[in-house]
């Protein structure tokens, strides 16, 4: 009896995350022509429509949507399997699906570079994007985030410092205006504002001594990439709220000056999460052991540090 591959059947699911060939003929390295045509050709030897098709849009049938549900946990337990078979090579091989805030991506970067020059039989594929997403749902072996909005029923790897947000302008726009003092006083200032990828705009949260406060301020311009927002502070278009990560260069340097700095405390650090598996790839764990070993270099050397300082307080 002919049977369905594997590769038709990944296909299927590609489209039904994507809702377009071309998204999942990309994740799949194919031709758009050559899903469109190994889709076709399941749907003629099962009998039935998976995909409703339009010049501008591409949804699930009926028949299609419970196919889907009945080949997805197959299909995963299926590469579950063949990862655990692989997982007696002597090094780890194949594709890690990783998704992964912009920001968060830039600083986990020289992790990955080493991961990769240390196992150079894996492969990274890091999709970057602001929203938080299911990462199982749109087929992601991992995802990594600030610790803090990581939903609870994942494994969570932290690493990395905690982090903090700050509040930065020019020394050109501050010399202009009055530094804050409090968040209350943003009312008075031109705020850099942030579009979330929901569409919502994002308002800066504060906490000192117990007290919350949560700011919408006002300004001429909103945008969605922090790269954007730091040329725009820098350039004395007003006040932004990055986290320390994006602006440590520019204090450093001057170029930026920090406000509202005892508002801010820190918050979680990063983690890398992924759902709770009976076996987890050979390559994701190789992953999850060195950001640990990283971490634990991490509190060594904050620990020696802290001693240092407590022996000679001017170190």
């Amino acid at each position: 009896m002919k049977t369905s591959g594997l590769a038709e059947l990944e296909a299927v699911l590609a489209v039904a995350r994507h809702r377009s060939f071309r998204a999942a003929a990309s994740e799949l390295s194919v031709s758009t022509s050559a899903l469109s045509h190994a889709i076709a050709a399941l749907e003629a030897r099962i009998g039935v429509r998976l995909f409703n098709r339009t010049t501008r849009s591409v949804a699930l049938s009926e028949a299609g949507a419970q196919f889907v549900q009945n080949v997805a946990p197959a299909l995963s337990t299926i590469r579950d399997a063949i990862a655990q078979a692989g997982s007696f090579r002597d090094t780890p091989s194949g594709t890690l699906r990783i998704n992964s805030s912009a920001g968060a991506a830039h600083q986990v970067m020289p992790l990955f570079i080493a991961f990769l020059q240390r196992y150079p039989d894996m492969k990274l594929d890091i999709v970057t994007e602001g929203r938080l997403i299911d990462i199982v749902l749109e087929g992601f072996d991992a995802g990594i985030r600030l610790l803090d909005t990581v939903p609870q029923d994942m494994i969570a790897v932290p690493f990395g410092d905690r982090q903090r947000f700050a509040v930065v302008g020019s020394p050109a726009y501050l010399s202009r205006h009055k530094p804050p003092r409090t968040p209350a006083d943003l009312a008075a200032h031109r705020c850099i504002r942030s579009r979330m990828p929901s569409g919502s705009i994002y308002q800066w949260e504060f906490e000192r001594h117990g007290e919350t406060v949560r700011v919408d301020g006002d300004g001429a311009l909103t945008l969605d990439e922090p790269g954007m927002m730091l040329a725009a502070a820098r350039a004395g278009l007003g006040l932004a709220y990055l986290t320390e990560w994006n602006v440590s260069a520019d204090l450093d340097a001057g170029t930026l000056v920090r406000v509202l700095e005892d508002w801010t405390p820190p918050l979680d650090g990063l983690c890398l999460y992924y759902p709770g598996r009976r076996h987890v790839p050979a390559g994701l764990r190789a992953l999850t052991d060195m950001i640990r070993d990283h971490a634990d270099a991490n509190r060594k050397r904050a620990a020696a540090k802290k001693k240092r300082r407590q022996v000679n307080p001017k170190a």
